[in-house]
């Protein structure tokens, strides 16, 4: 009898660290959850909402470097095989990629949007509403589009967007069209170019961006930049309450190994 109590309780000891490790290696690789801390999505997701992301879909991140800098530092890390990718109108957290105009990588600085461009499509707003060369239906969501075309713009925190500068009067409106870089894709760099790619080209090249709107050129180091082969994927992020989210309309597009997963 009291052998099969010391089985028993042993049995119970070693269940608790091989349940938490499976349950560690299901968040590594299948799922994760998080909290929604803000309203950018809103009225889709409330601040508070809690969400689970699926990671199947493009492929879990396996990081090669597990020394995490809360200053940041460049992504090491593969991804896993998907099994869908992210297609328009998913929902998807993601880590920020901009942070004042540099691109590093930081572990729990997450977001979570709505994928408005893929790859290879270009994106702009009419009158408030997405317009997606690729995509013919409602990108977001129309009423809350709408909804800030009837506001004034006077009214409207953070109007203009990117790329804040006075040659080009892009806001929350209206913007665009912006081609969103698809990986081997060859783009001619003129100044407009290099002011709304500024922060990738800096990462994909290593090498400082300028431009000269008067001569519509741009440089990199200082030298004659003409064309660029981009090296990533890059995706479009909004948030469906379109007058109150920080997204790439302010941040720029993010490239695709930011991605954690598609909110489910």
């Amino acid at each position: 009898m009291l052998w099969k109590i010391v089985k028993y309780l042993l049995a119970a000891f070693l269940s608790v660290p091989l349940l938490y490790g499976a349950w560690l290696l299901s968040r590594m690789l299948v799922f994760d959850y998080f909290t929604i801390p803000t309203e950018s999505m809103y009225p889709t997701l409330k601040p508070g909402y809690k969400v689970i992301v699926n990671k199947l879909n493009m492929g879990a991140r396996i990081y090669t470097n597990l020394k995490f800098s809360l200053e940041g530092q460049e992504l090491e890390a593969f991804r896993m095989k998907g099994y869908g990718g992210v297609k328009h109108n998913d929902i998807v957290v993601f880590n920020e990629a901009n942070h004042n105009g540099k691109l590093y990588f930081r572990i729990n600085n997450v977001f979570c949007k709505r994928v408005i461009a893929l790859p290879g499509d270009s994106i702009s707003a009419v009158n408030s509403h997405y317009k997606n060369n690729n995509y013919d239906g409602v990108l977001g969501l129309e009423s809350e589009q709408t909804r800030m075309d009837h506001t004034p713009d006077s009214l409207i925190y953070g109007f203009w967007i990117l790329p804040h500068k006075r040659h080009v009067r892009w806001n929350m409106k209206n913007f665009g069209p912006i081609y969103v870089p698809r990986k081997d894709d060859i783009v001619s760099i003129h100044a407009l170019e290099a002011a709304l790619y500024e922060v990738i080209l800096e990462w994909e090249t290593s090498k400082d961006i300028t431009w000269d709107w008067v001569k519509n050129e741009a440089y990199a180091n200082g030298k004659p930049f003409t064309k660029h082969r981009f090296k990533h994927n890059y995706y479009f992020m909004a948030g469906d309450n379109v007058i109150n989210s920080y997204d790439s309309r302010y941040c720029g597009v993010v490239p695709e190994e930011y991605i954690v997963g598609v909110v489910t």
